[in-house]
């Protein structure tokens, strides 16, 4: 079988209407791992984003009158097209994002649950029939598409956070501009281009528009688009959602994160010490469910110091295309130097290092903070690398109050030996989304995903918030014969 980027047709292009050239020129993509320059992508600039919204915008009426199993079938294919290519998926997600392959696949998996449940979605009620308030009326509320949704995507997992907008905002009757991050616009973009393309979707639905703050910019300012989906930075995110607002436009954000794992003196500590691990750890700690904080009980604190940082010490780091390894490189520059000024200004506030802290290019090797207050700067910010910050805390209640002692309120999870005590510690964690004894990176295509504060605008993600997310309610009235009234 062929691959689906074997004719080449896509390179130094973008997908509008085909495979055109873009306005912006063309980029490289690069492995963080070796700096190798593995294609040539296309860059959009601000004409290519009015061009791809005018088109949309002229295709969408179509496909949203288009009966919901023929919308249903072409998702599904789009599903078996995935699964039939998902090596050549998983490994673009090595080489140009710089995962292990087990996160590859995860992630291939991931999107693959997103197209399975977005395909249930065409062929479910869309409505209710209302009661009325005098005879001779029929009164119903129906979902209806939004029109044109924008999609702007990160690099970190670039493939499910692309598709989970994509996908059911597709199936719902929406036109979709997809703009996923240049340092990874293969996999985030190119590729789910080619699967859509693959599985029959009528010409003009799909546009995927790789490129930088610009076409960005202009993505959220289009009159023609109805709505912004974001995922990435919480700066960025503000800024996106001030510039929606004053269009009009639906925003949805899911932002960042500083995530606490809370750890008992009832837990298991050689389990809690691997979710620990895992939560901080996978995928170099670029995730913004990350176990950013371990907040721990002091009767417990030191055995589980000296399990995390035993585990760190025993990951290996390295070229996931060409190693076996646990961790493979941070994605950029700007990262890692974020990253070690974290991990060193906190050290000169009075942490210690009990694991990693070096790094060598893009590699930076898992690490594991002892004596991390409140006040340093591996507690205040999100660290997006593998940093695990460890806080020492007298019992549950204060737990619970240095957890909530951010801004961010993404994910919580709780160690501990009893599911009550779990389950009242969940209660007041203010986070969108708290797991008890597991860790902290948790994704179901059919559950509610998504943040409060200065984590988002609610859990917005998930099979059945697709409909509120995607749709809109329209109230339709129908009366056999007009009828005259007072005046």
């Amino acid at each position: 079988m062929a691959e689906l980027l074997a004719g080449g047709e896509w390179t130094g292009r973008v997908y509008s209407g085909g495979w055109i050239g873009a306005r912006g020129g063309v980029i490289d993509s690069v492995e963080p791992a070796t700096g190798a320059v593995l294609a040539q992508v296309g860059l959009a600039d601000a004409e290519d984003v009015a061009a791809a919204t005018a088109r949309a915008a002229a295709a969408q009426p179509v496909w949203a009158e288009t009966i919901g199993p023929t919308r249903a079938a072409v998702i599904r294919k789009a599903a078996a097209v995935l699964s039939d290519n998902r090596a050549e998926f998983e490994r673009w997600l090595i080489r140009e994002g710089g995962a292990v392959p087990g996160k590859a696949a995860f992630e291939v998996d991931l999107a693959l649950g997103e197209l399975w449940e977005a395909a249930a979605l065409p062929t479910q009620p869309y409505g209710h029939l209302l009661p009325v308030s005098e005879p001779g009326r029929e009164s119903v509320a129906r979902r209806v598409p939004l029109g044109v949704v924008g999609v702007i995507s990160p690099w970190n997992f670039p493939l499910i956070l692309s598709m989970r907008a994509v996908a059911p905002a597709l199936a719902l009757g929406n036109a979709v501009v997809l703009k996923p991050d240049v340092q990874t616009a293969v996999s985030g973009g190119v590729l789910v281009a080619r699967l859509f393309e693959e599985a029959g979707l009528p010409e003009g639905l799909l546009h995927v528009l790789p490129g930088d703050a610009s076409p960005g910019e202009a993505l959220v300012r289009d009159p023609h688009v109805s709505m912004i989906s974001f995922t990435g930075s919480t700066a960025v995110g503000r800024e996106v959602g001030a510039t929606a607002g004053r269009t009009l436009k639906r925003v949805s954000l899911e932002l960042g994160g500083n995530n606490a794992l809370i750890v008992l003196d009832d837990a298991d500590l050689e389990v809690a010490s691997s979710a620990g691990a895992w939560g901080a750890f996978l995928h170099q700690g670029q995730v913004c469910m990350t176990a950013g904080r371990h907040i721990v009980l002091e009767s417990v604190a030191d055995e589980y110091l000296d399990r995390l940082a035993k585990r760190a010490s025993m990951l290996p780091v390295g070229d996931p295309n060409t190693e076996q390894v646990a961790l493979g490189p941070l994605i950029n520059e700007r990262q890692l130097s974020n990253v070690d000024r974290i991990v060193t200004e906190t050290v000169a506030a009075g942490a210690e290092v009990r694991a990693g802290g070096t790094y060598e290019r893009l590699f930076y090797q898992p690490t594991v903070l002892a004596g991390v207050t409140s006040s340093m700067p591996a507690f205040r910010e999100e660290i997006f690398g593998p940093v695990a910050p460890v806080v020492v805390v007298r019992d549950a209640d204060e737990a619970v109050a240095v957890a909530n002692e951010t801004e961010y309120g993404l994910v919580a999870a709780v160690q501990t030996g009893s599911v009550e005590r779990g389950r009242d510690l969940a209660r007041r964690l203010r986070t969108g989304i708290v797991h008890v004894n597991d860790q902290t990176l948790n994704n179901d295509a059919y559950a509610p995903f998504g943040g409060t504060g200065a984590s988002g605008n609610g859990s917005r993600f998930g099979s059945q918030s697709s409909w509120d997310e995607f749709t809109q309610w329209q109230w339709v009235t129908y009366r056999e014969q007009a009828h005259a009234f007072p005046f």
